[in-house]
C-alpha cells in the first residue's frame, strides 16, 4: 500500500518516530468503530470516513490513517490507539 522506500522516510509530525504498517486486524477493528459512529480522533472529532490502512507510531500510542494510498499526516487527525 505505502511504497517501502516511502515508510523508511516517513516519522510521526510530532515526536519524530519511525512508523509501521497497522496490522490488517487492527485497521479492520477501527473501521467497524468508525461505522459505529464510535471513534474520534485526537481532536475529539468523529471520524465518518473509513481507511484502507494505518501507519502506527513507535510507541503504539496514535495511528495515522491511510486514505486512498495517502497517509493523513496531521497530528489532530491522529486516531489515539
Amino acid at each position: 500500500m505505502i511504497d517501502p522506500e516511502l515508510l523508511k522516510i516517513l516519522c510521526c509530525p510530532e515526536t519524530h518516530q519511525p512508523l509501521a504498517m497497522a496490522e490488517s486486524s487492527c485497521v479492520d477493528k477501527l473501521n467497524q468503530q468508525i461505522a459505529a459512529g464510535q471513534l474520534k480522533n485526537r481532536s475529539g472529532q468523529s471520524i465518518k470516513e473509513t481507511m484502507d490502512g494505518g501507519l502506527v507510531r513507535a510507541d503504539g500510542k496514535y495511528l495515522y490513517a491511510i486514505r486512498q494510498s495517502i497517509p493523513v499526516m496531521l497530528i489532530d487527525e491522529a486516531i489515539p490507539l
